[in-house]
């Protein structure tokens, strides 16, 4: 027990997929003895990773409390997209400077898979093509700053994403927004691709309000 399990996988990425994932939720005491049992991973492994993920922002220190899992408001969430709307514009116009045929092919598939989720109400399957997509622009891009700040974005925003995603009817809404970033990144038009990006992360930040809302209605 608290040994080192030999692992390759940093115990930083066990704790961060268990945020991300839901598994440890909003305002949950992270304990380094617990921690450190669950992952078989030395204290002062944990302590470490604790420290990186606070750095993160997705863990918070609490003055004689020790740690927990940092709970992001909705002002805060509406602040976190409207970062991502400028550098997920940036992105898109990079992207569309730069992709391949192949790419090019890749992003249409992604498209159309998108448009049979919606089609077959596959809530949960086109939220992880979702995701996907945007990785993949990001990616395509070459923009490895904006990348790696859009991650961290994303990773301190998720439960809201969650929400967003569950909320009624926001797949019909955000398919077409995601369709026209694909077409304009496909033709090559940086311009019409920020454009799109843009527009579509301020129809997020319209909606995050009123799924925060629901989310918070009693069943």
């Amino acid at each position: 027990m608290g040994e080192d399990n030999g692992d390759d996988r940093p115990v930083v990425a066990d704790i961060r997929e268990a945020i991300l994932t839901g598994e440890f939720v909003p305002n949950q005491r992270l304990v380094e003895a617990d921690l450190s049992e669950r992952f078989a991973a030395s204290r002062a492994r944990v302590r470490a990773a604790l420290l990186e993920l606070t750095n993160e922002g997705l863990v918070e220190r609490v003055q004689n409390r020790g740690a927990r899992v940092r709970a992001v408001r909705l002002e805060e969430a509406i602040e976190i997209s409207e970062v991502r709307m400028v550098v997920e514009g940036l992105c898109a116009a990079k992207a569309a400077t730069r992709i391949t045929e192949s790419e090019s092919e890749e992003l249409e598939e992604i498209g159309e898979k998108m448009r049979e989720a919606v089609a077959s109400g596959d809530v949960l399957g086109y939220s992880r093509l979702n995701e996907r997509l945007h990785r993949r622009i990001r990616e395509i891009s070459g923009q490895h700053t904006a990348a790696t700040v859009l991650e961290r974005l994303r990773a301190q925003n998720v439960r809201h994403q969650f929400r967003l995603a569950m909320h009624p009817g926001r797949p019909t809404v955000s398919l077409p927004e995601h369709l026209a970033i694909i077409d304009a990144i496909r033709a090559h038009d940086a311009e019409a691709a920020e454009a799109a990006a843009r527009a579509h992360l301020r129809s997020v930040i319209r909606t995050l309000p009123e799924a925060a809302r629901r989310h918070a209605e009693p069943a």
